[in-house]
């Protein structure tokens, strides 16, 4: 029998399975993943940009900073025949979820229809939805949950403790008020870190204790190996050790039992090897495609040949209904008879 969830762990019991000999470690995230999960399933995400760079913020891991040269180029918002293409491609190539993400501090009043017409008509395809914009409002969050977004991701990034040296154009307290208002439009969670950021193992820990100390515990957990780009302030930062990784993905399993815990960006300089043990410490999600945002990701046929070596296999996705296309054709044409091309002009970034 499956243990209850815990929401009050201490700083000191986190770190003390930070502590545990690998193999103890490994043993138990997998003891428990296996009490709630299939093993050999991988949930498969594929993650657009649907607005690039010119972002405000000063995240100092950021290739999407306004603040910090590093050769991006801008990018306007998405038309949504461009983002749905690239929905079904994501499909047709195994993913369940599709997830967009725009380089904003937050979301504009008028680019809201937008959006959400964008969540109707992913949806209408049979596939879960998730979005990253940046802070919410409580209206805007009720907006997106209206129009049937499953999934809204605000990542923690680290410990309160040291998340001033990372971030100081929003507060921690910021984003833990968006992923109160998700929470309260009944979306569901997606809430990790990154990794590598040149912390201390205590800010890994504290990082997970808030996650696992919220009200509920995030639905996804996405655990982030920081992808240094040069120009940004963690471009020139001391790689961190792997096996430290795999303790974070193991911590996470162990303490959110019932999260999928996403192996995300970084997977492209990670061995093969490396992602089967993160696998095996209770890693149950990827994403899926060549590129995360701006960042580089493994090549499909790179994931799924890894995927069948190790005896996995992905998530069956929800499948549309006949109600879902036909909202789909309304959403459509309502979008025609309100939307208009100046939209999509440089106002927009």
């Amino acid at each position: 029998m499956s243990k209850p969830l815990r929401h009050d762990w201490k700083r000191s019991e986190i770190e003390a399975l930070f502590a545990l000999p690998m193999n103890d470690l490994l043993f138990q995230a997998q003891s428990v993943h296996r009490e709630n999960f299939d093993p050999n399933e991988i949930q498969i995400s594929r993650l657009l940009s649907i607005k690039t760079g010119a972002c405000p913020e000063d995240c100092k891991y950021c290739p999407q900073s306004a603040r910090y040269d590093t050769g991006l180029e801008k990018e306007r918002l998405l038309e949504i025949e461009k983002v749905l293409t690239e929905a079904r491609a994501a499909k047709a190539a195994g993913a369940s979820r599709f997830c967009m993400g725009a380089a904003w501090r937050n979301p504009k009043e008028r680019d809201m229809p937008y959006l959400t017409d964008m969540v109707r008509e992913v949806k209408a395809m049979g596939m879960e939805t998730c979005m990253t914009l940046g802070m919410l409002s409580p209206d805007q969050a009720s907006e997106l949950a209206d129009a049937g977004l499953d999934y809204y991701n605000h990542n923690l990034d680290t410990s309160p403790e040291y998340y001033g040296d990372v971030i100081t154009t929003r507060t921690y307290q910021n984003r833990l008020d968006t992923l109160s208002h998700v929470r309260d439009a009944g979306m569901k969670v997606c809430s990790g870190g990154i990794v590598g950021m040149g912390e201390q193992g205590k800010d890994r820990a504290g990082l997970l204790q808030q996650l696992a100390n919220m009200e509920k515990h995030p639905d996804s957990v996405p655990i982030n190996m920081l992808v240094k780009v040069a120009g940004t302030p963690f471009g020139e930062l001391d790689d961190l050790d792997p096996f430290e990784f795999v303790r974070t993905i193991a911590v996470a399993r162990i303490i959110m039992p019932l999260s999928r815990v996403r192996l995300s960006a970084g997977r492209e300089s990670m061995t093969d090897e490396l992602q089967a043990m993160c696998f095996f410490a209770g890693a149950n999600s990827i994403f899926y495609g060549c590129k995360l945002l701006t960042t580089p990701n493994p090549e499909e046929n790179d994931d799924m040949s890894l995927l069948k070596r190790l005896g996995l296999h992905p998530e069956q996705g929800p499948a549309a209904t006949s109600e879902q296309d036909k909202a789909l054709l309304e959403s459509a044409q309502a979008r025609k008879d309100k939307v208009s091309a100046p939209f999509y002009d440089a106002a927009a970034l």
